[in-house]
């Protein structure tokens, strides 16, 4: 059989009608633990739901086959899973992280893992010379994340996770903003593929997950190990919320992207807009990059406002149709100050280094008409 392209595998990968009914839906198999036939014999690898379940398998195996991988694990949230792993390092390990990162991400690396004895260097990976010098001896780990959060710059991966490799690392890439869809890791030499699955990949603002794909046998047994030791996993029932909504990835991402690249034209066009960063613009310094490395720009558009600070909360307080609101990537589009919200825990030095001012908005766009949406920023910039 020809390879599946990525609509199919969308709806089938990792599903099979339910053998006792014929089900066309992966059950949700609620259940916290299996009868055993004889002590310490159980069918397949089913025996307590921490280690796993057949609904989590099915979401699992199915993401792990969009990204092009063998190997899934689903975990309880994104932060989760990017705790998952960092916990395959030891005190004393380095890990070089790209600087502009999810907000949580930061927090997670440098107020709780710095403490338990691991090394982070925070380094702006467009800039090769720079990426490469942040490297030492005991550097064991990569965290890329790209397009970044909130100021969308785009990451050669190819370059990162080539040199990670040549200096002995492993590189770990946060596909969250592009998804599967409009990305591959994977395929351009990443170790592990991360995505909060609360984002695209559940796409309706109803569901907290992440997860981890791998086509790497040894780190997947670690880091099945550590999840079924750890116990991040998600519920049976996000899971089931996740495997439905992996089956619409392809057309949803379509539409956020159609969206997303007309109102970043428009927005670059209105005279209260100081600036807009959408890697699908030609005046986006990595445009040429994204256009090779990704499918499309995006669902994300980040947007600086002439009047700074108070021209963006009254932007924010005046939509209609945009909800005021932290998270990304549901179907209804979404808006919010990363300096107050979501990148609030980022210290304000290291925001101001970064360019995340009190001027920038970042607007997550949804699926709605895009005519609707751009008349209803325009009425709001005012």
């Amino acid at each position: 059989m020809h390879p599946h392209h990525f609509a199919t595998k969308a709806i089938h990968a990792g599903q099979q009608p339910d053998p006792v009914t014929g089900a066309i839906i992966t059950p949700i198999y609620q259940t916290s633990t299996f009868v055993q036939s004889s002590p310490g014999v159980f069918k397949g690898e089913y025996d307590y739901s921490r280690a796993a379940n057949p609904t989590r398998t099915a979401f699992q195996d199915n993401i792990a086959a969009l990204e092009g991988g063998r190997h899934g694990l689903a975990y309880a949230s994104g932060v989760a899973a990017t705790g998952a792993v960092v916990h395959l390092l030891s005190a004393g390990d380095h890990i070089v992280v790209c600087d502009d990162v999810y907000g949580g991400t930061n927090r997670l690396f440098n107020r709780v893992f710095k403490q338990l004895g691991l090394e982070i260097s925070m380094v702006d990976m467009t800039n090769e010379r720079a990426y490469r010098d942040a490297f030492r001896d005991n550097t064991k780990l990569v965290w890329i994340e790209t397009p970044t959060n909130p100021t969308l710059k785009v990451i050669d991966l190819e370059m990162a996770c080539g040199i990670a490799r040549e200096k002995g690392a492993t590189s770990a890439v946060d596909n969250t903003f592009a998804t599967p869809y409009l990305q591959n890791p994977l395929a351009l030499g990443a170790h592990i593929v991360c995505h909060s699955t609360t984002k695209y990949i559940g796409g309706h603002s109803d569901a907290i997950g992440g997860v981890l794909i791998t086509d790497d046998d040894e780190l997947h047994t670690r880091l099945k190990f550590l999840q079924l030791s750890e116990g991040a996993v998600p519920g049976i029932f996000e899971c089931f919320l996740l495997l439905r909504s992996t089956k619409t990835l392809h057309v949803r991402m379509d539409r956020h992207c159609a969206n997303a690249e007309k109102v970043a034209h428009h927005l670059e066009a209105h005279p209260a807009i100081e600036r807009v960063i959408y890697p699908g613009l030609e005046s986006h310094p990595q445009h040429a990059l994204a256009t090779r490395q990704m499918k499309a720009g995006g669902g994300m558009v980040t947007v600086f406002l002439k009047d700074g600070l108070a021209a963006a909360k009254r932007m924010l307080e005046r939509v209609q149709i945009f909800a005021l609101a932290e998270s990304l990537g549901g179907v209804e589009s979404l808006i919010e100050h990363p300096a107050i919200m979501t990148h609030a825990s980022v210290p304000p030095e290291q925001r101001a280094q970064l360019g995340i001012s009190d001027a920038l908005v970042r607007l997550s766009v949804g699926i709605e008409d895009a005519d609707d949406l751009i008349a209803d920023l325009d009425e709001a910039l005012r």
